[in-house]
């Protein structure tokens, strides 16, 4: 049946965000902008901060961002409700000194960022983008827009093609920019022009390349949407929709919702922005400081609180069957996932299964379970390493997707908005 229209215009937002979230660090500051411009405050973590009851605040930290509001009769004993997401998706990262080429090709030197599917990324109109250090002290954020390409050999020149690709993660993966000869400004001289600096100026930069096709719904009935960074912008913009529309209202005797937009997962999560860095634990510590928790007050905030671990999960691939379980098959479109998993790759136990079910009832979606085929296990997520870090009840859950990990994935524009749903459940409870 025909998706409703608000399910599409989320999925149109949702289009609009991942346009402006090239990057982590365009991701976390569009989190922060969207959340600032309902009324949010952005803090500084270097500076002393305002009293908490009552207050609706942002901070970013690099490629992550951690925002809360908290009820104006608040406690130091009050649960919070955290919504973990990402911010990061494999793809490629430039290497230092990063103009190369060869045979008159002007080409990109980059490393291999997370497990990419390579070959969805060849063919594609690439661009790049990222922060830039500067000489001055500032940092600023790039985005040169279509520029990159990596050019797929003709079948003419590699009959086997269709029989299985390999790429070399060295030789084949470093994109065509422009033709000449290569001098060593001349990457970097694309990003500073974007943001209007001197090359020269430069002192370090982070930038990643990603694809600049923006989503697009189509298939019967409008059901899909494919876009690139569903992993995980989806959910990093489910928990955006669903806390900003808190901003107008007047919280009260509920537990402090928090959204917590992490970096580094693709990698571990092992960074000062990552979920197994401090950042939360930082964020929150200050949070019931200035309720007048003492440490054993936190701890008691801690003990009553949940996390929702939201990133994508596996829908079940009609022409791959056989490598999902042959029971639990979620299927896009039919509402957001639990993920379960007995080696605790996934958080969820049967507590958590039992509140998500109540969440899901209270947002009024329906709700999937997801449990890899035992011959093919799954990967993790940030839920583990929150639970772990900080001893707070965590449930994994995310929406069903195909083509995980590729230049451009593919979600169900139903799941989407579901998601957000869930999570303004979740925040509200």
């Amino acid at each position: 049946m025909p998706v409703s229209p608000t399910a599409l215009a989320h999925a149109e937002d949702l289009a609009d965000f991942v346009a402006a979230s090239p990057s982590s660090y365009h991701a976390a500051e569009e989190v922060a902008r969207r959340l600032e411009e309902v009324g949010f405050v952005r803090l500084d973590e270097e500076q002393a901060w305002p009293a908490q009851a009552g207050g609706r605040f942002v901070v970013v930290r690099d490629g992550a961002a951690i925002a809360w509001a908290v009820p104006a009769d608040a406690s130091a004993t009050t649960a919070s409700h955290i919504f973990g997401a990402h911010t990061d998706s494999p793809g490629f990262k430039l290497k230092p000194k990063p103009t190369t080429g060869a045979r008159g090709w002007l080409q990109a030197g980059v490393e291999v960022y997370g497990g990419p599917l390579l070959n969805s990324w060849l063919d594609r109109e690439l661009r790049l983008a990222g922060r830039l250090a500067l000489a001055d002290g500032r940092v600023v954020l790039a985005d040169t827009g279509a520029l990159l390409r990596l050019p797929q050999l003709a079948i003419h020149l590699d009959r086997e093609a269709n029989s299985g690709l390999a790429l070399d993660k060295q030789l084949q993966t470093q994109p065509v920019w422009g033709l000449g000869e290569p001098s060593e400004e001349d990457l970097l001289g694309e990003l500073a022009a974007s943001v209007g600096v001197d090359a020269a100026d430069i002192r370090g930069f982070d930038a990643v390349v990603a694809d600049s096709a923006r989503g697009a719904v189509f298939g019967k009935d409008d059901a899909f949407f494919a876009s690139g960074r569903l992993d995980d912008l989806a959910s990093v913009h489910a928990g955006v929709v669903a806390l900003g529309a808190l901003a107008s209202s007047s919280l009260a005797g509920g537990a402090i919702p928090v959204l917590a937009a992490f970096d580094h997962e693709e990698l571990g999560s092992a960074s000062r922005s990552g979920a197994a860095g401090p950042f939360l634990e930082d964020v929150l510590v200050r949070v019931y400081a200035g309720l007048g928790a003492d440490a054993s007050e936190q701890r008691r905030a801690f003990a009553a609180s949940w996390c929702l671990s939201s990133d994508v999960g596996h829908s079940v691939h009609p022409n791959y069957a056989h490598k999902h379980d042959p029971v639990v098959q979620p299927l896009l479109g039919s509402g957001p996932i639990l993920k379960v998993n007995a080696n605790q790759r996934y958080a969820t136990d049967a507590v958590g299964a039992a509140a998500w079910a109540a969440w899901c009832e209270t947002a009024g979606i329906a709700s999937q379970e997801f449990v890899s085929n035992n011959g093919v296990p799954c990967g993790s997520t940030i839920g583990p390493i929150t639970a772990t870090r900080l001893g707070i009840r965590t449930v994994d859950v995310g929406i069903p997707i195909l083509s995980m990990h590729s230049a451009r994935e593919l979600a169900g524009v139903s799941d989407l908005h579901d998601l957000a749903r869930v999570a303004g459940a979740f925040f509200s409870a």
